[in-house]
């Protein structure tokens, strides 16, 4: 359970949407939204996950269960928290998915798809629900989480990484569209010990974790950190259409 004992209320009065919010870097956010004072909705496809992972958060948490990539899910979640909490000034896109991995040449279209459905378009059907069910007259945050594997060629996931890129230009396109009163911006974390990642770190975790100038992989928290100050106003009021690297260094590197 979440310990608000302490914690800042500079996002009191407010409530956010955190899409895959069930585990990982999802559930993180959801927590760090809550300690900072915020309702949450926390949506995901599986109930039962659904339904434990927000007896874990405690606090004022809302679940809705649906797949990110259906229209009807998206409306549902963006209804249910106007209607619970009387506001949806926070969006957070973390639902994302990576069924394709290997040479593009060979990849399956319908799975390439589905990818770009739920990483890029459910993003954009997210923004455009949340921004008609008050954003426009209110003002609000949107944060994406994209990924470094969006910044630079992977080799093997060329599918998703195509599709994280496709969400930081989203990032940048909206962020220049619904300034002043909406900020829009994107976080894209390398590797995070997460099971969402794990067949990219589980065969010699200590191994990947050295390719970081930090010598570690990340974590959900530092995720959560990030998205935490882009959605603050007090700490990020005039931060819009910026992406946040979270890659211990790798970038920097040239590794």
């Amino acid at each position: 359970m979440t310990d608000v004992t302490g914690a800042g209320a500079e996002l009191a009065g407010r409530a956010a949407l955190v899409t895959g919010g069930s585990r990982g870097i999802g559930y993180a956010i959801a927590e760090e939204l809550l300690r900072r004072g915020a309702a949450v909705t926390i949506t995901g496809r599986k109930e039962p996950e659904l339904a434990a992972a927000a007896a874990a958060l405690g606090g004022r948490v809302l679940t809705v269960a649906g797949n990110a990539g259906d229209p009807d899910s998206r409306a549902e979640a963006v209804e249910r928290t106007v209607a619970e909490f009387g506001d949806l000034s926070i969006l957070v896109n973390n639902a994302g998915i990576n069924p394709q991995f290997g040479s593009l040449i060979d990849a399956d279209l319908a799975a390439v798809t589905k990818t770009f459905d739920v990483n890029v378009v459910a993003a954009l059907g997210f923004a455009q629900l949340a921004y008609r069910a008050g954003m426009a007259e209110s003002g609000g945050a949107i944060v994406n989480v994209a990924s470094m594997a969006g910044l630079r060629a992977t080799g093997a996931i060329g599918a998703y990484a195509a599709s994280k890129a496709a969400l930081i230009m989203l990032t940048q396109e909206l962020a220049g569209q619904l300034a002043p009163a909406i900020r829009v911006n994107a976080v894209a974390p390398a590797v995070v010990r997460t099971r969402f990642a794990e067949a990219l770190y589980a065969h010699d975790e200590e191994g990947v974790a050295k390719r970081y100038p930090m010598q570690r992989l990340g974590r959900p928290e530092d995720v959560a950190r990030a998205v935490g100050f882009l959605v603050s106003d007090a700490e990020s009021g005039w931060i819009t259409g910026e992406t946040v690297r979270l890659d211990g260094g790798a970038l920097a590197s040239g590794r």
